[in-house]
């Protein structure tokens, strides 16, 4: 029988432990400790959902990684085209890491109605694109079909349909300046096919997406030239590395970008929940510490008779000191339990029906995500309860400067 586990079970069974002094500290502690890992479950599961989120958005409407000419600006806009006759594509086999790339090219455009105008970028996608990528943010309508003849259905963002008052099945004008001087502008009629709804403002003010074969046409491009390709990769932490292998791939003439350079200012401001994450864990573990050292500390003073009893029946040091620590495991076992069924069951409601909104101006996003995993929870209260016992140690040395004779006089 481990006697100070039997011990320490009959302290906490005990009918006077609930009305000791120690009472309501130890449920301070156990408070502590559950608040602690409520806001660490919290904050972890919402701060890499957020991140994964903005990510997987900004993915789904540019790639993972662009390889464009090198003689194209900056904006948004193809202005020199590239052949699709590449040896990567339509399959990457030089780079495995790679599981999709698609052909597209953008032209910017001014969508005139009779009580509005907004300006946009048309991008032309085609039989090869995605639209698992996408599918989610689709609102209303469905999915066109351009792996057959040239058709003038496009998806548009609710934004610019709100302020166009367009709807699934209304057409519209736009027009396409020429890059020669003096020349009228192109004009297309384009019929609405579904609108979708990023949340992300760049994109949503932005783009309508519609069959490349119109650009091709207005651009006076042949059927193998393409503004870009988008490529995906099985994983998106290895983007940089397989960022590298896809330039290496590529001829002189081509140039590749990941969309954390394209958009370096997003996952600059990304990167700075890690540091918040990192804070908050931080100074959780801290308050549940404290509050664990007090408790313990209470629980050695209410219980100094005891002790000295013990050391004068020829209990050594270390075998008291484990009483009090099997007892200070017991109250961080039960704050953690109903901290992780606390925690764990806001998070599942947020999951399941969005209850805290977030302004996507802000933070790209219309509800606050949720990246629910396991092994994250188990890695919290592995490291809560280490740090918590770790830490724990020191005070227990005090039981180590009880003399047994002032202990049993102590009153």
């Amino acid at each position: 029988m481990n006697l100070e586990y039997f011990i320490a079970k009959r302290l906490i069974t005990a009918k006077d432990y609930k009305s000791s002094i120690s009472a309501p500290i130890i449920k301070i502690a156990i408070s502590a400790i559950a608040i602690g890992i409520i806001m660490m479950i919290v904050s972890v599961a919402t701060g890499i959902g957020l991140q994964k989120k903005i990510r997987d958005k900004v993915s789904a409407f540019n790639g993972q990684i662009i390889i464009s000419n090198y003689d194209n600006n900056n904006s948004e806009v193809t202005t020199v085209p590239i052949s699709k006759k590449q040896d990567f594509y339509p399959n990457f086999k030089s780079v495995p890491e790679v599981s999709h790339i698609q052909a597209v090219a953008s032209k910017a455009g001014i969508i005139r109605t009779e009580n509005a105008f907004e300006g946009i970028v048309f991008k032309g996608v085609g039989a090869d694109y995605d639209w698992n990528n996408i599918k989610e943010y689709i609102v209303e309508g469905k999915l066109p079909d351009f792996t057959k003849a040239l058709n003038e259905d496009v998806i548009i963002s609710r934004f610019l349909a709100d302020r166009l008052n367009l709807k699934v099945g209304d057409e519209f004008n736009t027009f396409f300046i020429k890059e020669e001087q003096g020349k009228l502008p192109n004009s297309r009629r384009f019929k609405i096919a579904a609108i979708f709804n990023s949340g992300f403002q760049d994109f949503d003010a932005t783009y309508i997406i519609g069959d490349i074969r119109h650009i091709q046409r207005i651009n006076k491009w042949r059927e193998d030239q393409i503004g870009a390709f988008e490529i995906f990769v099985n994983d998106f932490d290895e983007i940089k590395a397989v960022g590298n292998k896809v330039y290496e791939s590529t001829s002189s003439n081509l140039d590749t970008k990941t969309i954390i350079e394209k958009y370096s200012y997003i996952f600059d401001w990304l990167q700075l929940f890690d540091f918040n994450i990192v804070i908050i864990l931080g100074i959780m573990i801290m308050v549940a510490t404290i509050n664990m050292i007090v408790a313990l500390l209470v629980l050695i003073l209410e219980r100094t008779q005891m002790i000295g009893i013990l050391k004068s029946m020829g209990a050594n040091n270390w075998s008291v000191r484990k009483i009090f620590l099997y007892n200070a495991f017991y109250l961080i076992l039960r704050g953690l339990f109903w901290g992780n069924l606390i925690g764990i069951s806001i998070l599942l409601i947020q999951q399941q029906f969005g209850v805290i909104q977030l302004n996507p101006e802000n933070y790209y996003v219309n509800q606050a995500p949720v990246y629910l995993n396991w092994i994250y929870i188990l890695l919290l209260n592995l490291l809560t309860v280490t740090v918590c016992f770790l830490v724990l140690l020191i005070p227990s040395y005090i039981i180590t400067k009880i003399s047994p004779v002032k202990a049993i006089r102590f009153d």
